[in-house]
């Protein structure tokens, strides 16, 4: 996805919410990184996160690593080895993960 996407940039406090609303105890995903580990980051780790959105926000690339995932098959009783004995869950790299802070800024979203 390449074009210009120019707009307001995020702010630090919009991705200070979107860490805050994290949730904890969840299984990292290829990254190893965990919400309880974002959640501590001091104003420099806030800073990183949001130029990398910024720069995600301004060129529409997003960087490969941050699309991985891990999927996994687990069964629904013991024993299963049909595929519709199981259901699928997908662990994400927290960094990629489906609640990006939204921009405050952006009308498309109110």
């Amino acid at each position: 996805m390449k074009g210009n996407f120019a707009g307001p940039p995020i702010l630090k406090d919009e991705v200070r919410t979107a860490i805050w609303k994290m949730k904890n105890g969840k299984a990292t995903g290829p990254d190893n990184i965990t919400a309880e580990q974002i959640k501590v980051l001091d104003e420099f780790g806030i800073n990183k996160i949001t130029e990398l959105l910024d720069e995600i926000y301004e060129t529409g690339e997003i960087q490969k690593d941050m699309l991985k995932s891990i999927f996994i098959a687990l069964p629904k009783k013991d024993g299963a080895t049909e595929c519709e004995l199981h259901r699928t869950i997908s662990l994400m790299t927290e960094s990629g993960n489906e609640n990006p802070p939204q921009n405050s800024h952006d009308e498309s979203k109110k």
